[in-house]
């Protein structure tokens, strides 16, 4: 069996997780050929930590690989998804695949809340036109990484639907929890946006990607999403907020709760709802209303494991669950986040995928419609809610 050499590109939270879940594939031979970043000190330092060679470039990287994993912010995949696909190079890529951050030289004094939206779908549709041929053109394997797709409650649902014939008549789903950790979320120029897309993006690749699952069941076709209407909110900046410093509250210039309504060639629906403004650790589901079952899929908090802590101190060293301000009182843990939150059975799909020459389950044309979505919304949004079509990539 061919040894696959896997490249990592960013050092943040997703490349120590997908390093971490690549060491535990059982699917194929895998190598973890190096790291890159964009900043010398992040990547000596990640690959000191995790015992990889490190790389001044993707460029430089590109030749001791067969697929980039992309793990860098949104801001950066564009440039290296098309420096891989020219190189014949396969393809991982972190969610969201990309968007808009702003004019060229865009910098702290840039407002993406104030700026058109119509300007930002439209330049967001041309990158996604650009990398959708550049991938195309040389055939190479891309996997868009999606973990609700690959969470295990995901797939559960994607059995029953399959099996049963299930037509799906409408979805329920969220991710929000307190604020993000990483620095430069919160700033459009690099974000891309906020609630929507860095975390609603979750929530709606879930429920396109099942949509996609019953259309290809039962007519071998898959059920896109074909019009949104969208509210955004930024709640903390209230006047009458009061902060109590339990939740984030430094974003520059995005939005901290969304809704986004989603409707289906089908006519079928789907309500996505997303926040930075919820306490109790990260709050993931999609639930399920078919014409023969209902399921709810949780994705955090599982209900796996529950633990009593009277002593705050005496936890200190134990993990939890994403995001929980407290380890006092009763406490969601996670056995394996890593495997609940379907992180490794991602990782696994794209490996056995990318040496056996098929398809993944979450792949570019997913990646493609969820972002053409979130961006419809931003401008649905600016319309006060207005329905707006989803170009159709």
């Amino acid at each position: 069996m061919k040894t696959l050499r896997i490249g990592i590109v960013g050092t943040g939270f997703a490349g120590r997780y997908h390093v971490e879940c690549l060491r535990r594939v059982y699917g194929a031979r895998i190598e973890i050929a190096g790291v890159t970043s964009k900043r010398r000190e992040s990547r000596e330092a990640f690959g000191r930590t995790h015992g990889l060679p490190v790389f001044d470039s993707v460029e430089a990287m590109l030749e001791r690989v067969d697929l980039l994993d992309i793990c860098s912010p949104p801001y950066a995949h564009e440039d290296g998804i098309i420096a891989a696909a020219q190189a014949g190079k396969g393809i991982i890529c972190e969610k969201p695949l990309t968007g808009y951050f702003g004019p060229e030289g865009a910098d702290e004094s840039y407002r993406g809340d104030r700026d058109s939206k119509q300007k930002m779908l439209d330049e967001s549709v041309a990158r996604m036109q650009r990398i959708a041929a550049a991938v195309r053109k040389s055939g190479v394997f891309f996997g868009y990484a999606e973990n609700f797709v690959y969470a295990p409650s995901v797939q559960k649902e994607r059995e029953i639907v399959e099996k049963t014939g299930a037509q799906i008549l409408r979805m329920t789903g969220d991710e929000s929890h307190n604020g993000s950790a990483s620095p430069v979320y919160g700033i459009w120029r690099f974000a891309g946006g906020g609630s929507l897309i860095g975390k609603g993006c979750h929530p709606l690749g879930g429920m396109l990607y099942l949509k996609r699952v019953e259309g290809l069941a039962r007519d071998g076709k898959p059920i896109r999403p074909v019009a949104v209407s969208a509210r955004t909110h930024q709640i903390t900046r209230l006047p009458g907020y009061r902060d109590l410093k339990l939740i984030r509250t430094d974003y520059h210039d995005i939005e901290d709760y969304g809704f986004i309504h989603v409707v289906f060639e089908d006519g079928t629906v789907g309500d996505v709802m997303t926040s930075e403004i919820s306490l109790g650790g990260i709050y993931d589901y999609i639930e399920v209303f078919a014409n023969n079952h209902r399921t709810r899929c949780r994705i955090s908090p599982t209900g796996l494991v529950d633990t009593y802590n009277p002593r705050g101190e005496q936890f200190k060293d134990v993990y939890t669950v994403e995001k929980v301000s407290t380890k006092e009182g009763w406490s969601p843990a996670a056995p394996d986040e890593n495997f609940t939150m379907g992180y490794q059975p991602e990782i696994e799909d794209f490996v056995s995928s990318a040496a056996s020459g098929r398809a993944p389950q979450s792949g570019l044309d997913l990646a493609l419609d969820t972002t053409a979505a979130v961006y419809a919304a931003y401008l649905s949004d600016e319309r006060r809610g207005a329905e707006v079509p989803v170009p159709q990539l």
